[in-house]
């Protein structure tokens, strides 16, 4: 009898733990997707492919990951969002980071789509280079007196009794041929072959201008707590790169969806420029792979800041930036 009852024991307790365990793989959050959202800069353009390439070719899925893109615009504070849990990732830039790593604030780069900013000035075609531009009218944004501008002041003798506004319309420049103006490579140079204008466009980074450019930037919480997380949105998004500048019609398709004013013709002019300067696979890239940070290159972005005060020659800039997603992955690399 005492045999009977310590079978009718270890079955049931065999099948008690049986159904634990199957309870415990469906109800395992490894099992289901992890949800993550990314905010992008500005509306979706071509300079954002690469993550909408992951997203409509499957590669986020196929990590595991439930990746939600949403666009920034002018009246979006990506940093805030970031800090507030709205996002999980913000597509960022170097100085906004290292300032904020001024501040105390726990913002992390932890890869980068290009391997330099595509910002610029945009002039009429009489402009021999930027050093010309000494002493004439150039149209900048607000935020640019703490970014560029200083390097343009220290460079090359601008001084800010020629800085007029810049509000994301073109047609002031259009209008006074004396006029220069900020823009990116691969966005206004098109708007003023629309207009048959004759322009030239300066790339900062041709004369030594240091940041990166469309990093990917996520908080030291987020790394401490979601590593695996981390690493898996990092490597599926520069993925998304290299397939994008190969195949990028399933990006555009995204890319279109999500902002409807976007026309193939900008799209095409944006890759071919991506393409024509090696935006994303070279530089660094080219050797270390797509999306590729390095100490050597934010040491260089802080010396930067310092020389100009533009930054507290206190800030850890070795937190700013985590290149642990991204040094070994050799995306790209033949």
């Amino acid at each position: 009898m005492a045999k009977v009852m310590k079978a009718m024991v270890r079955k049931a307790l065999s099948q008690l733990l049986g159904a634990a365990l199957i309870g415990s793989y469906v109800l395992s959050p490894a099992s289901a997707a992890d949800k993550v959202t990314f905010l992008t800069s500005w509306f979706a353009q071509a300079e954002h492919g690469g993550f909408y390439q992951a997203k409509a070719t499957g590669l986020y899925e196929k990590a595991g990951l439930d990746v939600t893109i949403k666009t920034g615009g002018p009246q979006v504070n990506g940093t805030q969002l970031l800090l507030a849990g709205d996002a999980d990732f913000i597509m960022g830039y170097d100085i906004q980071v290292l300032k904020g790593r001024e501040q105390k604030l726990p913002l992390v780069t932890v890869a980068s789509s290009f391997q330099f900013d595509l910002q610029g000035i945009m002039a009429h075609d009489d402009v021999a280079d930027l050093a010309a531009l000494k002493g004439r009218p150039v149209l900048i944004a607000g935020s640019s007196r703490v970014t560029f501008w200083p390097w343009l002041r220290a460079k090359y003798g601008y001084t800010d009794d020629q800085i007029r506004p810049y509000t994301f319309n073109l047609q002031p420049f259009f209008a006074d041929k004396t006029i220069a103006q900020q823009g990116y490579l691969s966005s206004e140079p098109y708007q003023a072959l629309q207009q048959n204008e004759k322009v030239k466009f300066f790339l900062f980074a041709d004369g030594g201008y240091p940041p990166y450019g469309s990093t990917i930037v996520t908080t030291e919480k987020m790394i401490a707590e979601k590593p695996d997380v981390v690493a898996r949105f990092v490597k599926a998004s520069l993925e998304g790169w290299r397939d994008y500048m190969e195949t990028p019609a399933p990006g555009n398709g995204l890319i279109k969806a999500d902002n409807p004013k976007m026309t193939d013709g900008q799209i095409a002019f944006a890759l071919e420029k991506l393409k024509e300067t090696k935006a994303v696979d070279g530089g660094d890239a080219a050797k270390l792979g797509i999306g590729i940070i390095t100490a050597d290159r934010y040491k260089q972005i802080y010396d930067f800041l310092v020389a100009g005060e533009l930054l507290d020659a206190k800030t850890e800039w070795q937190k700013a930036f985590d290149d642990r997603f991204v040094k070994d992955l050799k995306i790209g690399v033949k």
